[in-house]
């Protein structure tokens, strides 16, 4: 800490988007690591009230994150659709989140009309979550679009940070992860 603010990891360049630049701002999370906590918001359906949760509230569950800059851009849509294919091939103790900066109405807006199930979680309220993560994107403010695997003790077991905003992740490599992660 530097006079109270905490000292922010930058990477110029570590992201683009065509001949776009993008910075990236917080430090990567690498293999074995806890993953650190959040809060995130999403809408829950029954009441329509939005509602926090938090990582420690998803114990017990191997948790692959699909981190997307928005769920407006077409490929961050195609993405998360190809993840919701994955959904119904997992066990029960494995769930897949879609996490981007959108607010939590719109991401429900969207899913329900898009037709995906698997729940988004909204980190609109601050860039926290994009810091702790490793995934804010300084230009955009939004977050760059990554794919992290959570083993049951929220210790990461897979992570690929994406640098082309415009190329999707490896699913197979990510799902082979959730697989290993649930057997062990």
């Amino acid at each position: 800490m530097i006079g109270g603010e905490a000292i922010r990891e930058e990477r110029s360049g570590e992201a683009f988007a065509g001949t776009e630049q993008l910075t990236v701002q917080g430090l990567h999370l690498h293999l074995g690591e806890a993953a650190p906590d959040f809060s995130l918001d999403y809408l829950d359906l029954v009441d329509m009230v939005v509602r926090t949760i938090h990582l420690a509230d998803l114990a017990g569950m191997v948790r692959l994150l699909n981190i997307v800059n928005g769920l407006e851009r077409p490929l961050c849509q195609l993405v998360t659709h190809r993840w919701e294919a994955h959904c119904a091939a997992l066990p029960p103790d494995a769930c897949i989140y879609t996490v981007s900066m959108d607010p939590p109405q719109m991401q429900a807006r969207w899913q329900e009309n898009a037709g995906v199930l698997h729940q988004a979680l909204s980190a609109h309220r601050s860039e926290q979550f994009g810091q702790d993560y490793g995934v804010w994107l300084k230009e955009w403010c939004l977050l760059q679009s990554a794919v992290l695997v959570l083993d049951r003790n929220a210790h990461i077991v897979y992570a690929e940070y994406i640098a082309d905003q415009l190329r999707e992740p490896d699913y197979a490599a990510a799902i082979q992860a959730v697989q290993q992660a649930i057997v062990e």
